[in-house]
């Protein structure tokens, strides 16, 4: 079985509701698991703080100032464990495709540390704009190279060369 994947297909979601301070910009779902309770876990969260970025953004003001910069150090440091566990994870069960995922992992932030030091600089920076791209990045990231790993997990399973224990 061939678990790299070379294309990906972005569904944009249309159905987000920004009329709300506190609404999300996007929801855990079942379609997102991986069936790694860890590592669904971790992604939860991550949805979670983008969450709070997008509500500091649609708050605006100065809570885009002080509450963005909070949940963006935040997103920095999670997104750091976050990726480490996962790229341990895969370095433990021998996933083929470990190099190309760790290159989407490092892009990602790559990415995030870029737009914290030019939100930091005070460089003209678009705090939505941002939030909207790292929820796309995460969806899509999950839904196509997570979901990749996590066929591969379920295949070695069956096989029997991984325990039911990660």
């Amino acid at each position: 079985m061939d678990y790299t994947l070379s294309i990906m297909i972005i569904k944009k979601d249309s159905s987000v509701d920004f009329s709300n301070t506190n609404a999300a910009i996007i929801n855990w779902d079942g379609k997102y698991a991986t069936g790694i309770e860890l590592i669904d876990n971790q992604h939860k969260e991550l949805i979670e703080l983008i969450n709070q970025l997008h509500n500091a953004c649609l708050a605006g003001g100065e809570t885009v100032g002080t509450t963005f910069k909070e949940a963006m150090s935040r997103m920095v440091e999670y997104v750091r464990f976050h990726l480490s566990t996962e790229q341990e994870l895969l370095q433990r069960i021998k996933f083929p495709d470990y190099p190309n995922h760790k290159k989407q992992h490092d892009t990602l932030i790559k990415s995030i540390l870029d737009a914290a030091k030019d939100y930091s600089d005070g460089k003209k920076f678009v705090p939505n704009a941002f939030v909207r791209t790292l929820k796309d990045w995460v969806l899509s990231h999950i839904a196509v190279y997570d979901k990749a790993y996590a066929l591969y997990v379920v295949d070695q399973r069956k096989k029997g060369l991984l325990g039911d224990k990660l």
